[in-house]
């Protein structure tokens, strides 16, 4: 059944994040494979053009956008819409609001689009969590509006999210649990190594951490701090594209002087060409997980771990209860502690073009877009 799919994330309101603008393209990549109409609105509010007191039209945002959909092929169907207004750069608001009275399906991610005039006739509004435990624990347990009134359905890659041991509230919500997609034509299996290294990319704080019923959620630097001799237990070399900032003067000393070699990720994955470069000429991911999510159980799985994989790039992830959903000891790899992080190391070596395909093999059976959005189309059509 053809559908009119309306997907909402962020691309442009932070441009230059290979990353993050991947993990919006493989939903719209992969619902236009499965042969629906697929457009997309791209909210930003105004404060955060660039530069300061810039027109929408001429920002460095609209720039990054423009080129994105064009080079995806989404330039005739998709918005950059400025929140609160009928201002964009793409699709006139008029004529998204008329894609929206006939769209079958939203998928909102993080309640990006709140805009009642679009949303009001679309049936099925689908609230899409990529941020498991800080957003329930935000909206249920500190009160904090995370944009889930007027949705219709809500799905999370939390995979742990509403299980036993799992400690984060489901505001007695039905969440759909899904698996990242990954377009696979766009990650096909990599050729050669051009960075002999153990890599990621990442931000040391997105955010504040939060404290809840006695337990701390805390952020990417929380984990780190903890692993931060695992390169000098190693030959490998370990490098991160790491956004950090420069106040953050102790933390960057003791990583250098621990072997964490550190690159500009504007400048090796500011794009969705270079983010993929950088992916693919890796020799495996070293994924470090934000620590709230290790702690809460939720069961997070990196999209970025998603394209490693594809790739044909062995990925040795920290656990987030991920591992009770997801095939582990072959390709993906998973720890607890520096000690497993680092039996984790010594087995790729000793058997790395066997984890290289398993790798991708995990890819094509788990995290294949075909079947992943496939599943959620279906759940969607099913739950109430």
């Amino acid at each position: 059944m053809r559908l009119t799919v309306l997907v909402c994330g962020m691309i442009s309101a932070v441009p230059y994040q290979g990353g993050a603008t991947w993990a919006v393209l493989q939903y719209l990549l992969g619902f236009k494979r499965l042969g629906h109409d697929v457009y997309f609105v791209d909210p930003v509010a105004r404060t955060a053009l660039q530069p300061d007191g810039v027109s929408l039209a001429d920002s460095h945002n609209a720039r990054y956008f423009r080129a994105v959909m064009t080079e995806f092929g989404f330039e005739d169907s998709s918005a950059l819409l400025v929140d609160s207004s009928r201002e964009s750069v793409g699709l006139s608001y008029d004529r998204l609001a008329h894609i929206a009275s006939r769209t079958d399906v939203l998928v909102n991610i993080s309640g990006l689009l709140i805009d009642e005039t679009l949303l009001e006739r679309i049936p099925i509004r689908l609230y899409l969590d990529l941020d498991p435990a800080f957003t329930q624990l935000w909206h249920f347990a500190l009160g904090i509006d995370l944009r889930l009134a007027g949705h219709t359905h809500f799905a999370t890659v939390g995979l742990g999210i509403g299980q036993s041991d799992c400690t984060v509230p489901t505001g007695g919500l039905q969440w759909l649990r899904t698996l990242p997609p990954v377009v696979l034509e766009y990650w096909s299996v990599a050729d050669n190594i051009t960075l002999d290294a153990l890599t990621t990319v990442a931000n040391w704080r997105g955010y504040g951490a939060i404290d809840h019923d006695g337990i701390h959620y805390g952020q990417k630097a929380h984990s780190l701090r903890k692993l931060i001799d695992l390169p000098e237990r190693v030959t490998d070399r370990f490098v991160l594209a790491l956004a950090i900032h420069p106040h953050e003067a102790a933390d960057l000393d003791r990583l250098t002087s621990h072997r964490w070699e550190l690159v500009d990720p504007a400048a090796v994955a500011g794009s969705p060409a270079a983010y993929r470069a950088f992916v693919r000429g890796s020799r495996a991911e070293i994924g470090v997980a934000k620590s709230g999510y290790v702690i809460s159980r939720c069961g997070w799985f990196s999209d970025r771990s998603a394209c490693y994989l594809a790739s044909g790039r062995p990925v040795i992830a920290q656990d987030t209860g991920f591992s009770n959903c997801l095939p582990t000891g072959a390709g993906l790899l998973r720890f607890d502690t520096t000690d497993e992080a680092q039996a984790a190391i010594e087995d790729l070596h000793r058997s790395y073009v066997h984890h290289a395909r398993a790798a991708r093999g995990l890819a094509e059976d788990w995290l294949d877009s075909d079947k992943v959005l496939a599943t959620l189309l279906e759940h969607l059509a099913a739950a109430p």
